[in-house]
């Protein structure tokens, strides 16, 4: 079995991410701890409520019940983006180009490289935030569906509809597909089409017994993990329909026990799985092989993530029982 190095925090971890090789876990408390040659921690804010890792600059952006977003070096040192006093930062994304999203209440924003921010104000509240991998334009989950905004453009925002609460939303990879989690037990998708925007075929993944609250696409993007299940749900997305008419994996299945969160390796067809006990497994696509990584402990698993090679992963617990993995060890 790998070594587990581990790391007791206090409270509700929010994310954790590597940046370069030092392992960041972001704390619900505002509070961001690395393990950079000792634990070391540095105050982002003063209550954090979003954080993710922006490949493009290795480092992360957060979003806080202070109002801030904040951009979070390898250091630790925080560089103020942006500030909307009293509200609360509950959406971050990061885009190309030096492009960072985030959203309170109905409005949505992008911070573009030069500081310019552009606003992007919606009918209702904004529940998810994610930029397409090419172009620089941004798409917004919200009740009743999806909103396809240009950054640089004035034009019309592409509507893309569906019945229902969208809380979460990604961007296959190659930009050919977008899918949201929803309120209900299930993830919806949309093939887009480049020149009318969108398909009009819809793409229903069902059958959860639980909320998707987590998904990772693998390395090639022809597979999207996602959480909900006693099993990591996989769906297969190579075909030019995506998932329609295939069934999906079933990774890692245990009695009792719901996946929480998924983590797909950097460059190898392998997901890691996060448990509600706290237990981590990877598991292969080809032929479904499971390695145990850590066995159960405290807390469910609410975040996970690898470093560039692929031999370490981090894991946090929303009780702070957190750690490294070191899978050549």
């Amino acid at each position: 079995m790998p070594t587990v190095a581990p790391l007791d925090l206090d409270g509700h971890v929010v994310a954790t991410a590597f940046l370069g090789d030092v392992p960041f876990f972001a704390s619900a408390s505002g509070v961001i701890h690395r393990l950079d040659h000792g634990q070391k921690a540095s105050e982002a804010h003063d209550g954090l409520l979003a954080c993710v890792r922006d490949e493009a600059n290795d480092t992360l952006i957060t979003g806080g019940e202070d109002g801030k977003v904040q951009r979070i070096a390898a250091d630790g040192t925080a560089t103020l983006l942006a500030e909307v006093p009293r509200k609360w930062i509950s959406v971050v994304a990061a885009g190309p180009q030096g492009a960072v999203g985030f959203a309170e209440g109905r409005t949505a924003r992008v911070r573009l490289a030069d500081g310019t921010i552009k606003e992007f104000p919606e009918s209702r509240s904004v529940e998810g935030m994610a930029f397409a991998p090419k172009g620089l334009r941004i798409g917004i989950a919200r009740y009743n569906g999806v909103s396809l905004h240009w950054v640089a453009m004035a034009a019309q925002p592409v509507e893309l509809e569906w019945k229902g609460a969208h809380n979460g939303i990604t961007f296959s990879p190659d930009g050919r597909f977008v899918v949201t989690t929803m309120q209900e037990n299930a993830l919806h998708g949309w093939k887009l089409d480049p020149k009318a925007g969108a398909d009009t075929r819809h793409m229903r993944m069902t059958g959860y017994p639980a909320k998707v609250k987590s998904f990772s696409w693998s390395a090639k993007g022809k597979w999207l993990a996602s959480s909900g299940a006693p099993a990591a749900i996989v769906w297969p997305f190579s075909a030019k329909d995506g998932p329609m008419g295939k069934p999906p994996l079933e990774l890692g299945t245990r009695a009792d026990v719901m996946v929480t969160c998924v983590s797909c390796h950097p460059a190898e067809d392998v997901v890691a799985i996060g448990y509600s006990d706290g237990m981590v497994l990877a598991a292969r696509f080809a032929d479904s092989r499971e390695v145990l990584l850590r066995r159960p402990g405290k807390g469910a698993i609410t975040s996970m993530g690898w470093n560039r090679n692929g031999k370490l992963l981090a894991f946090a617990s929303e009780t702070g029982d957190c750690g490294v993995i070191d899978l050549a060890g």
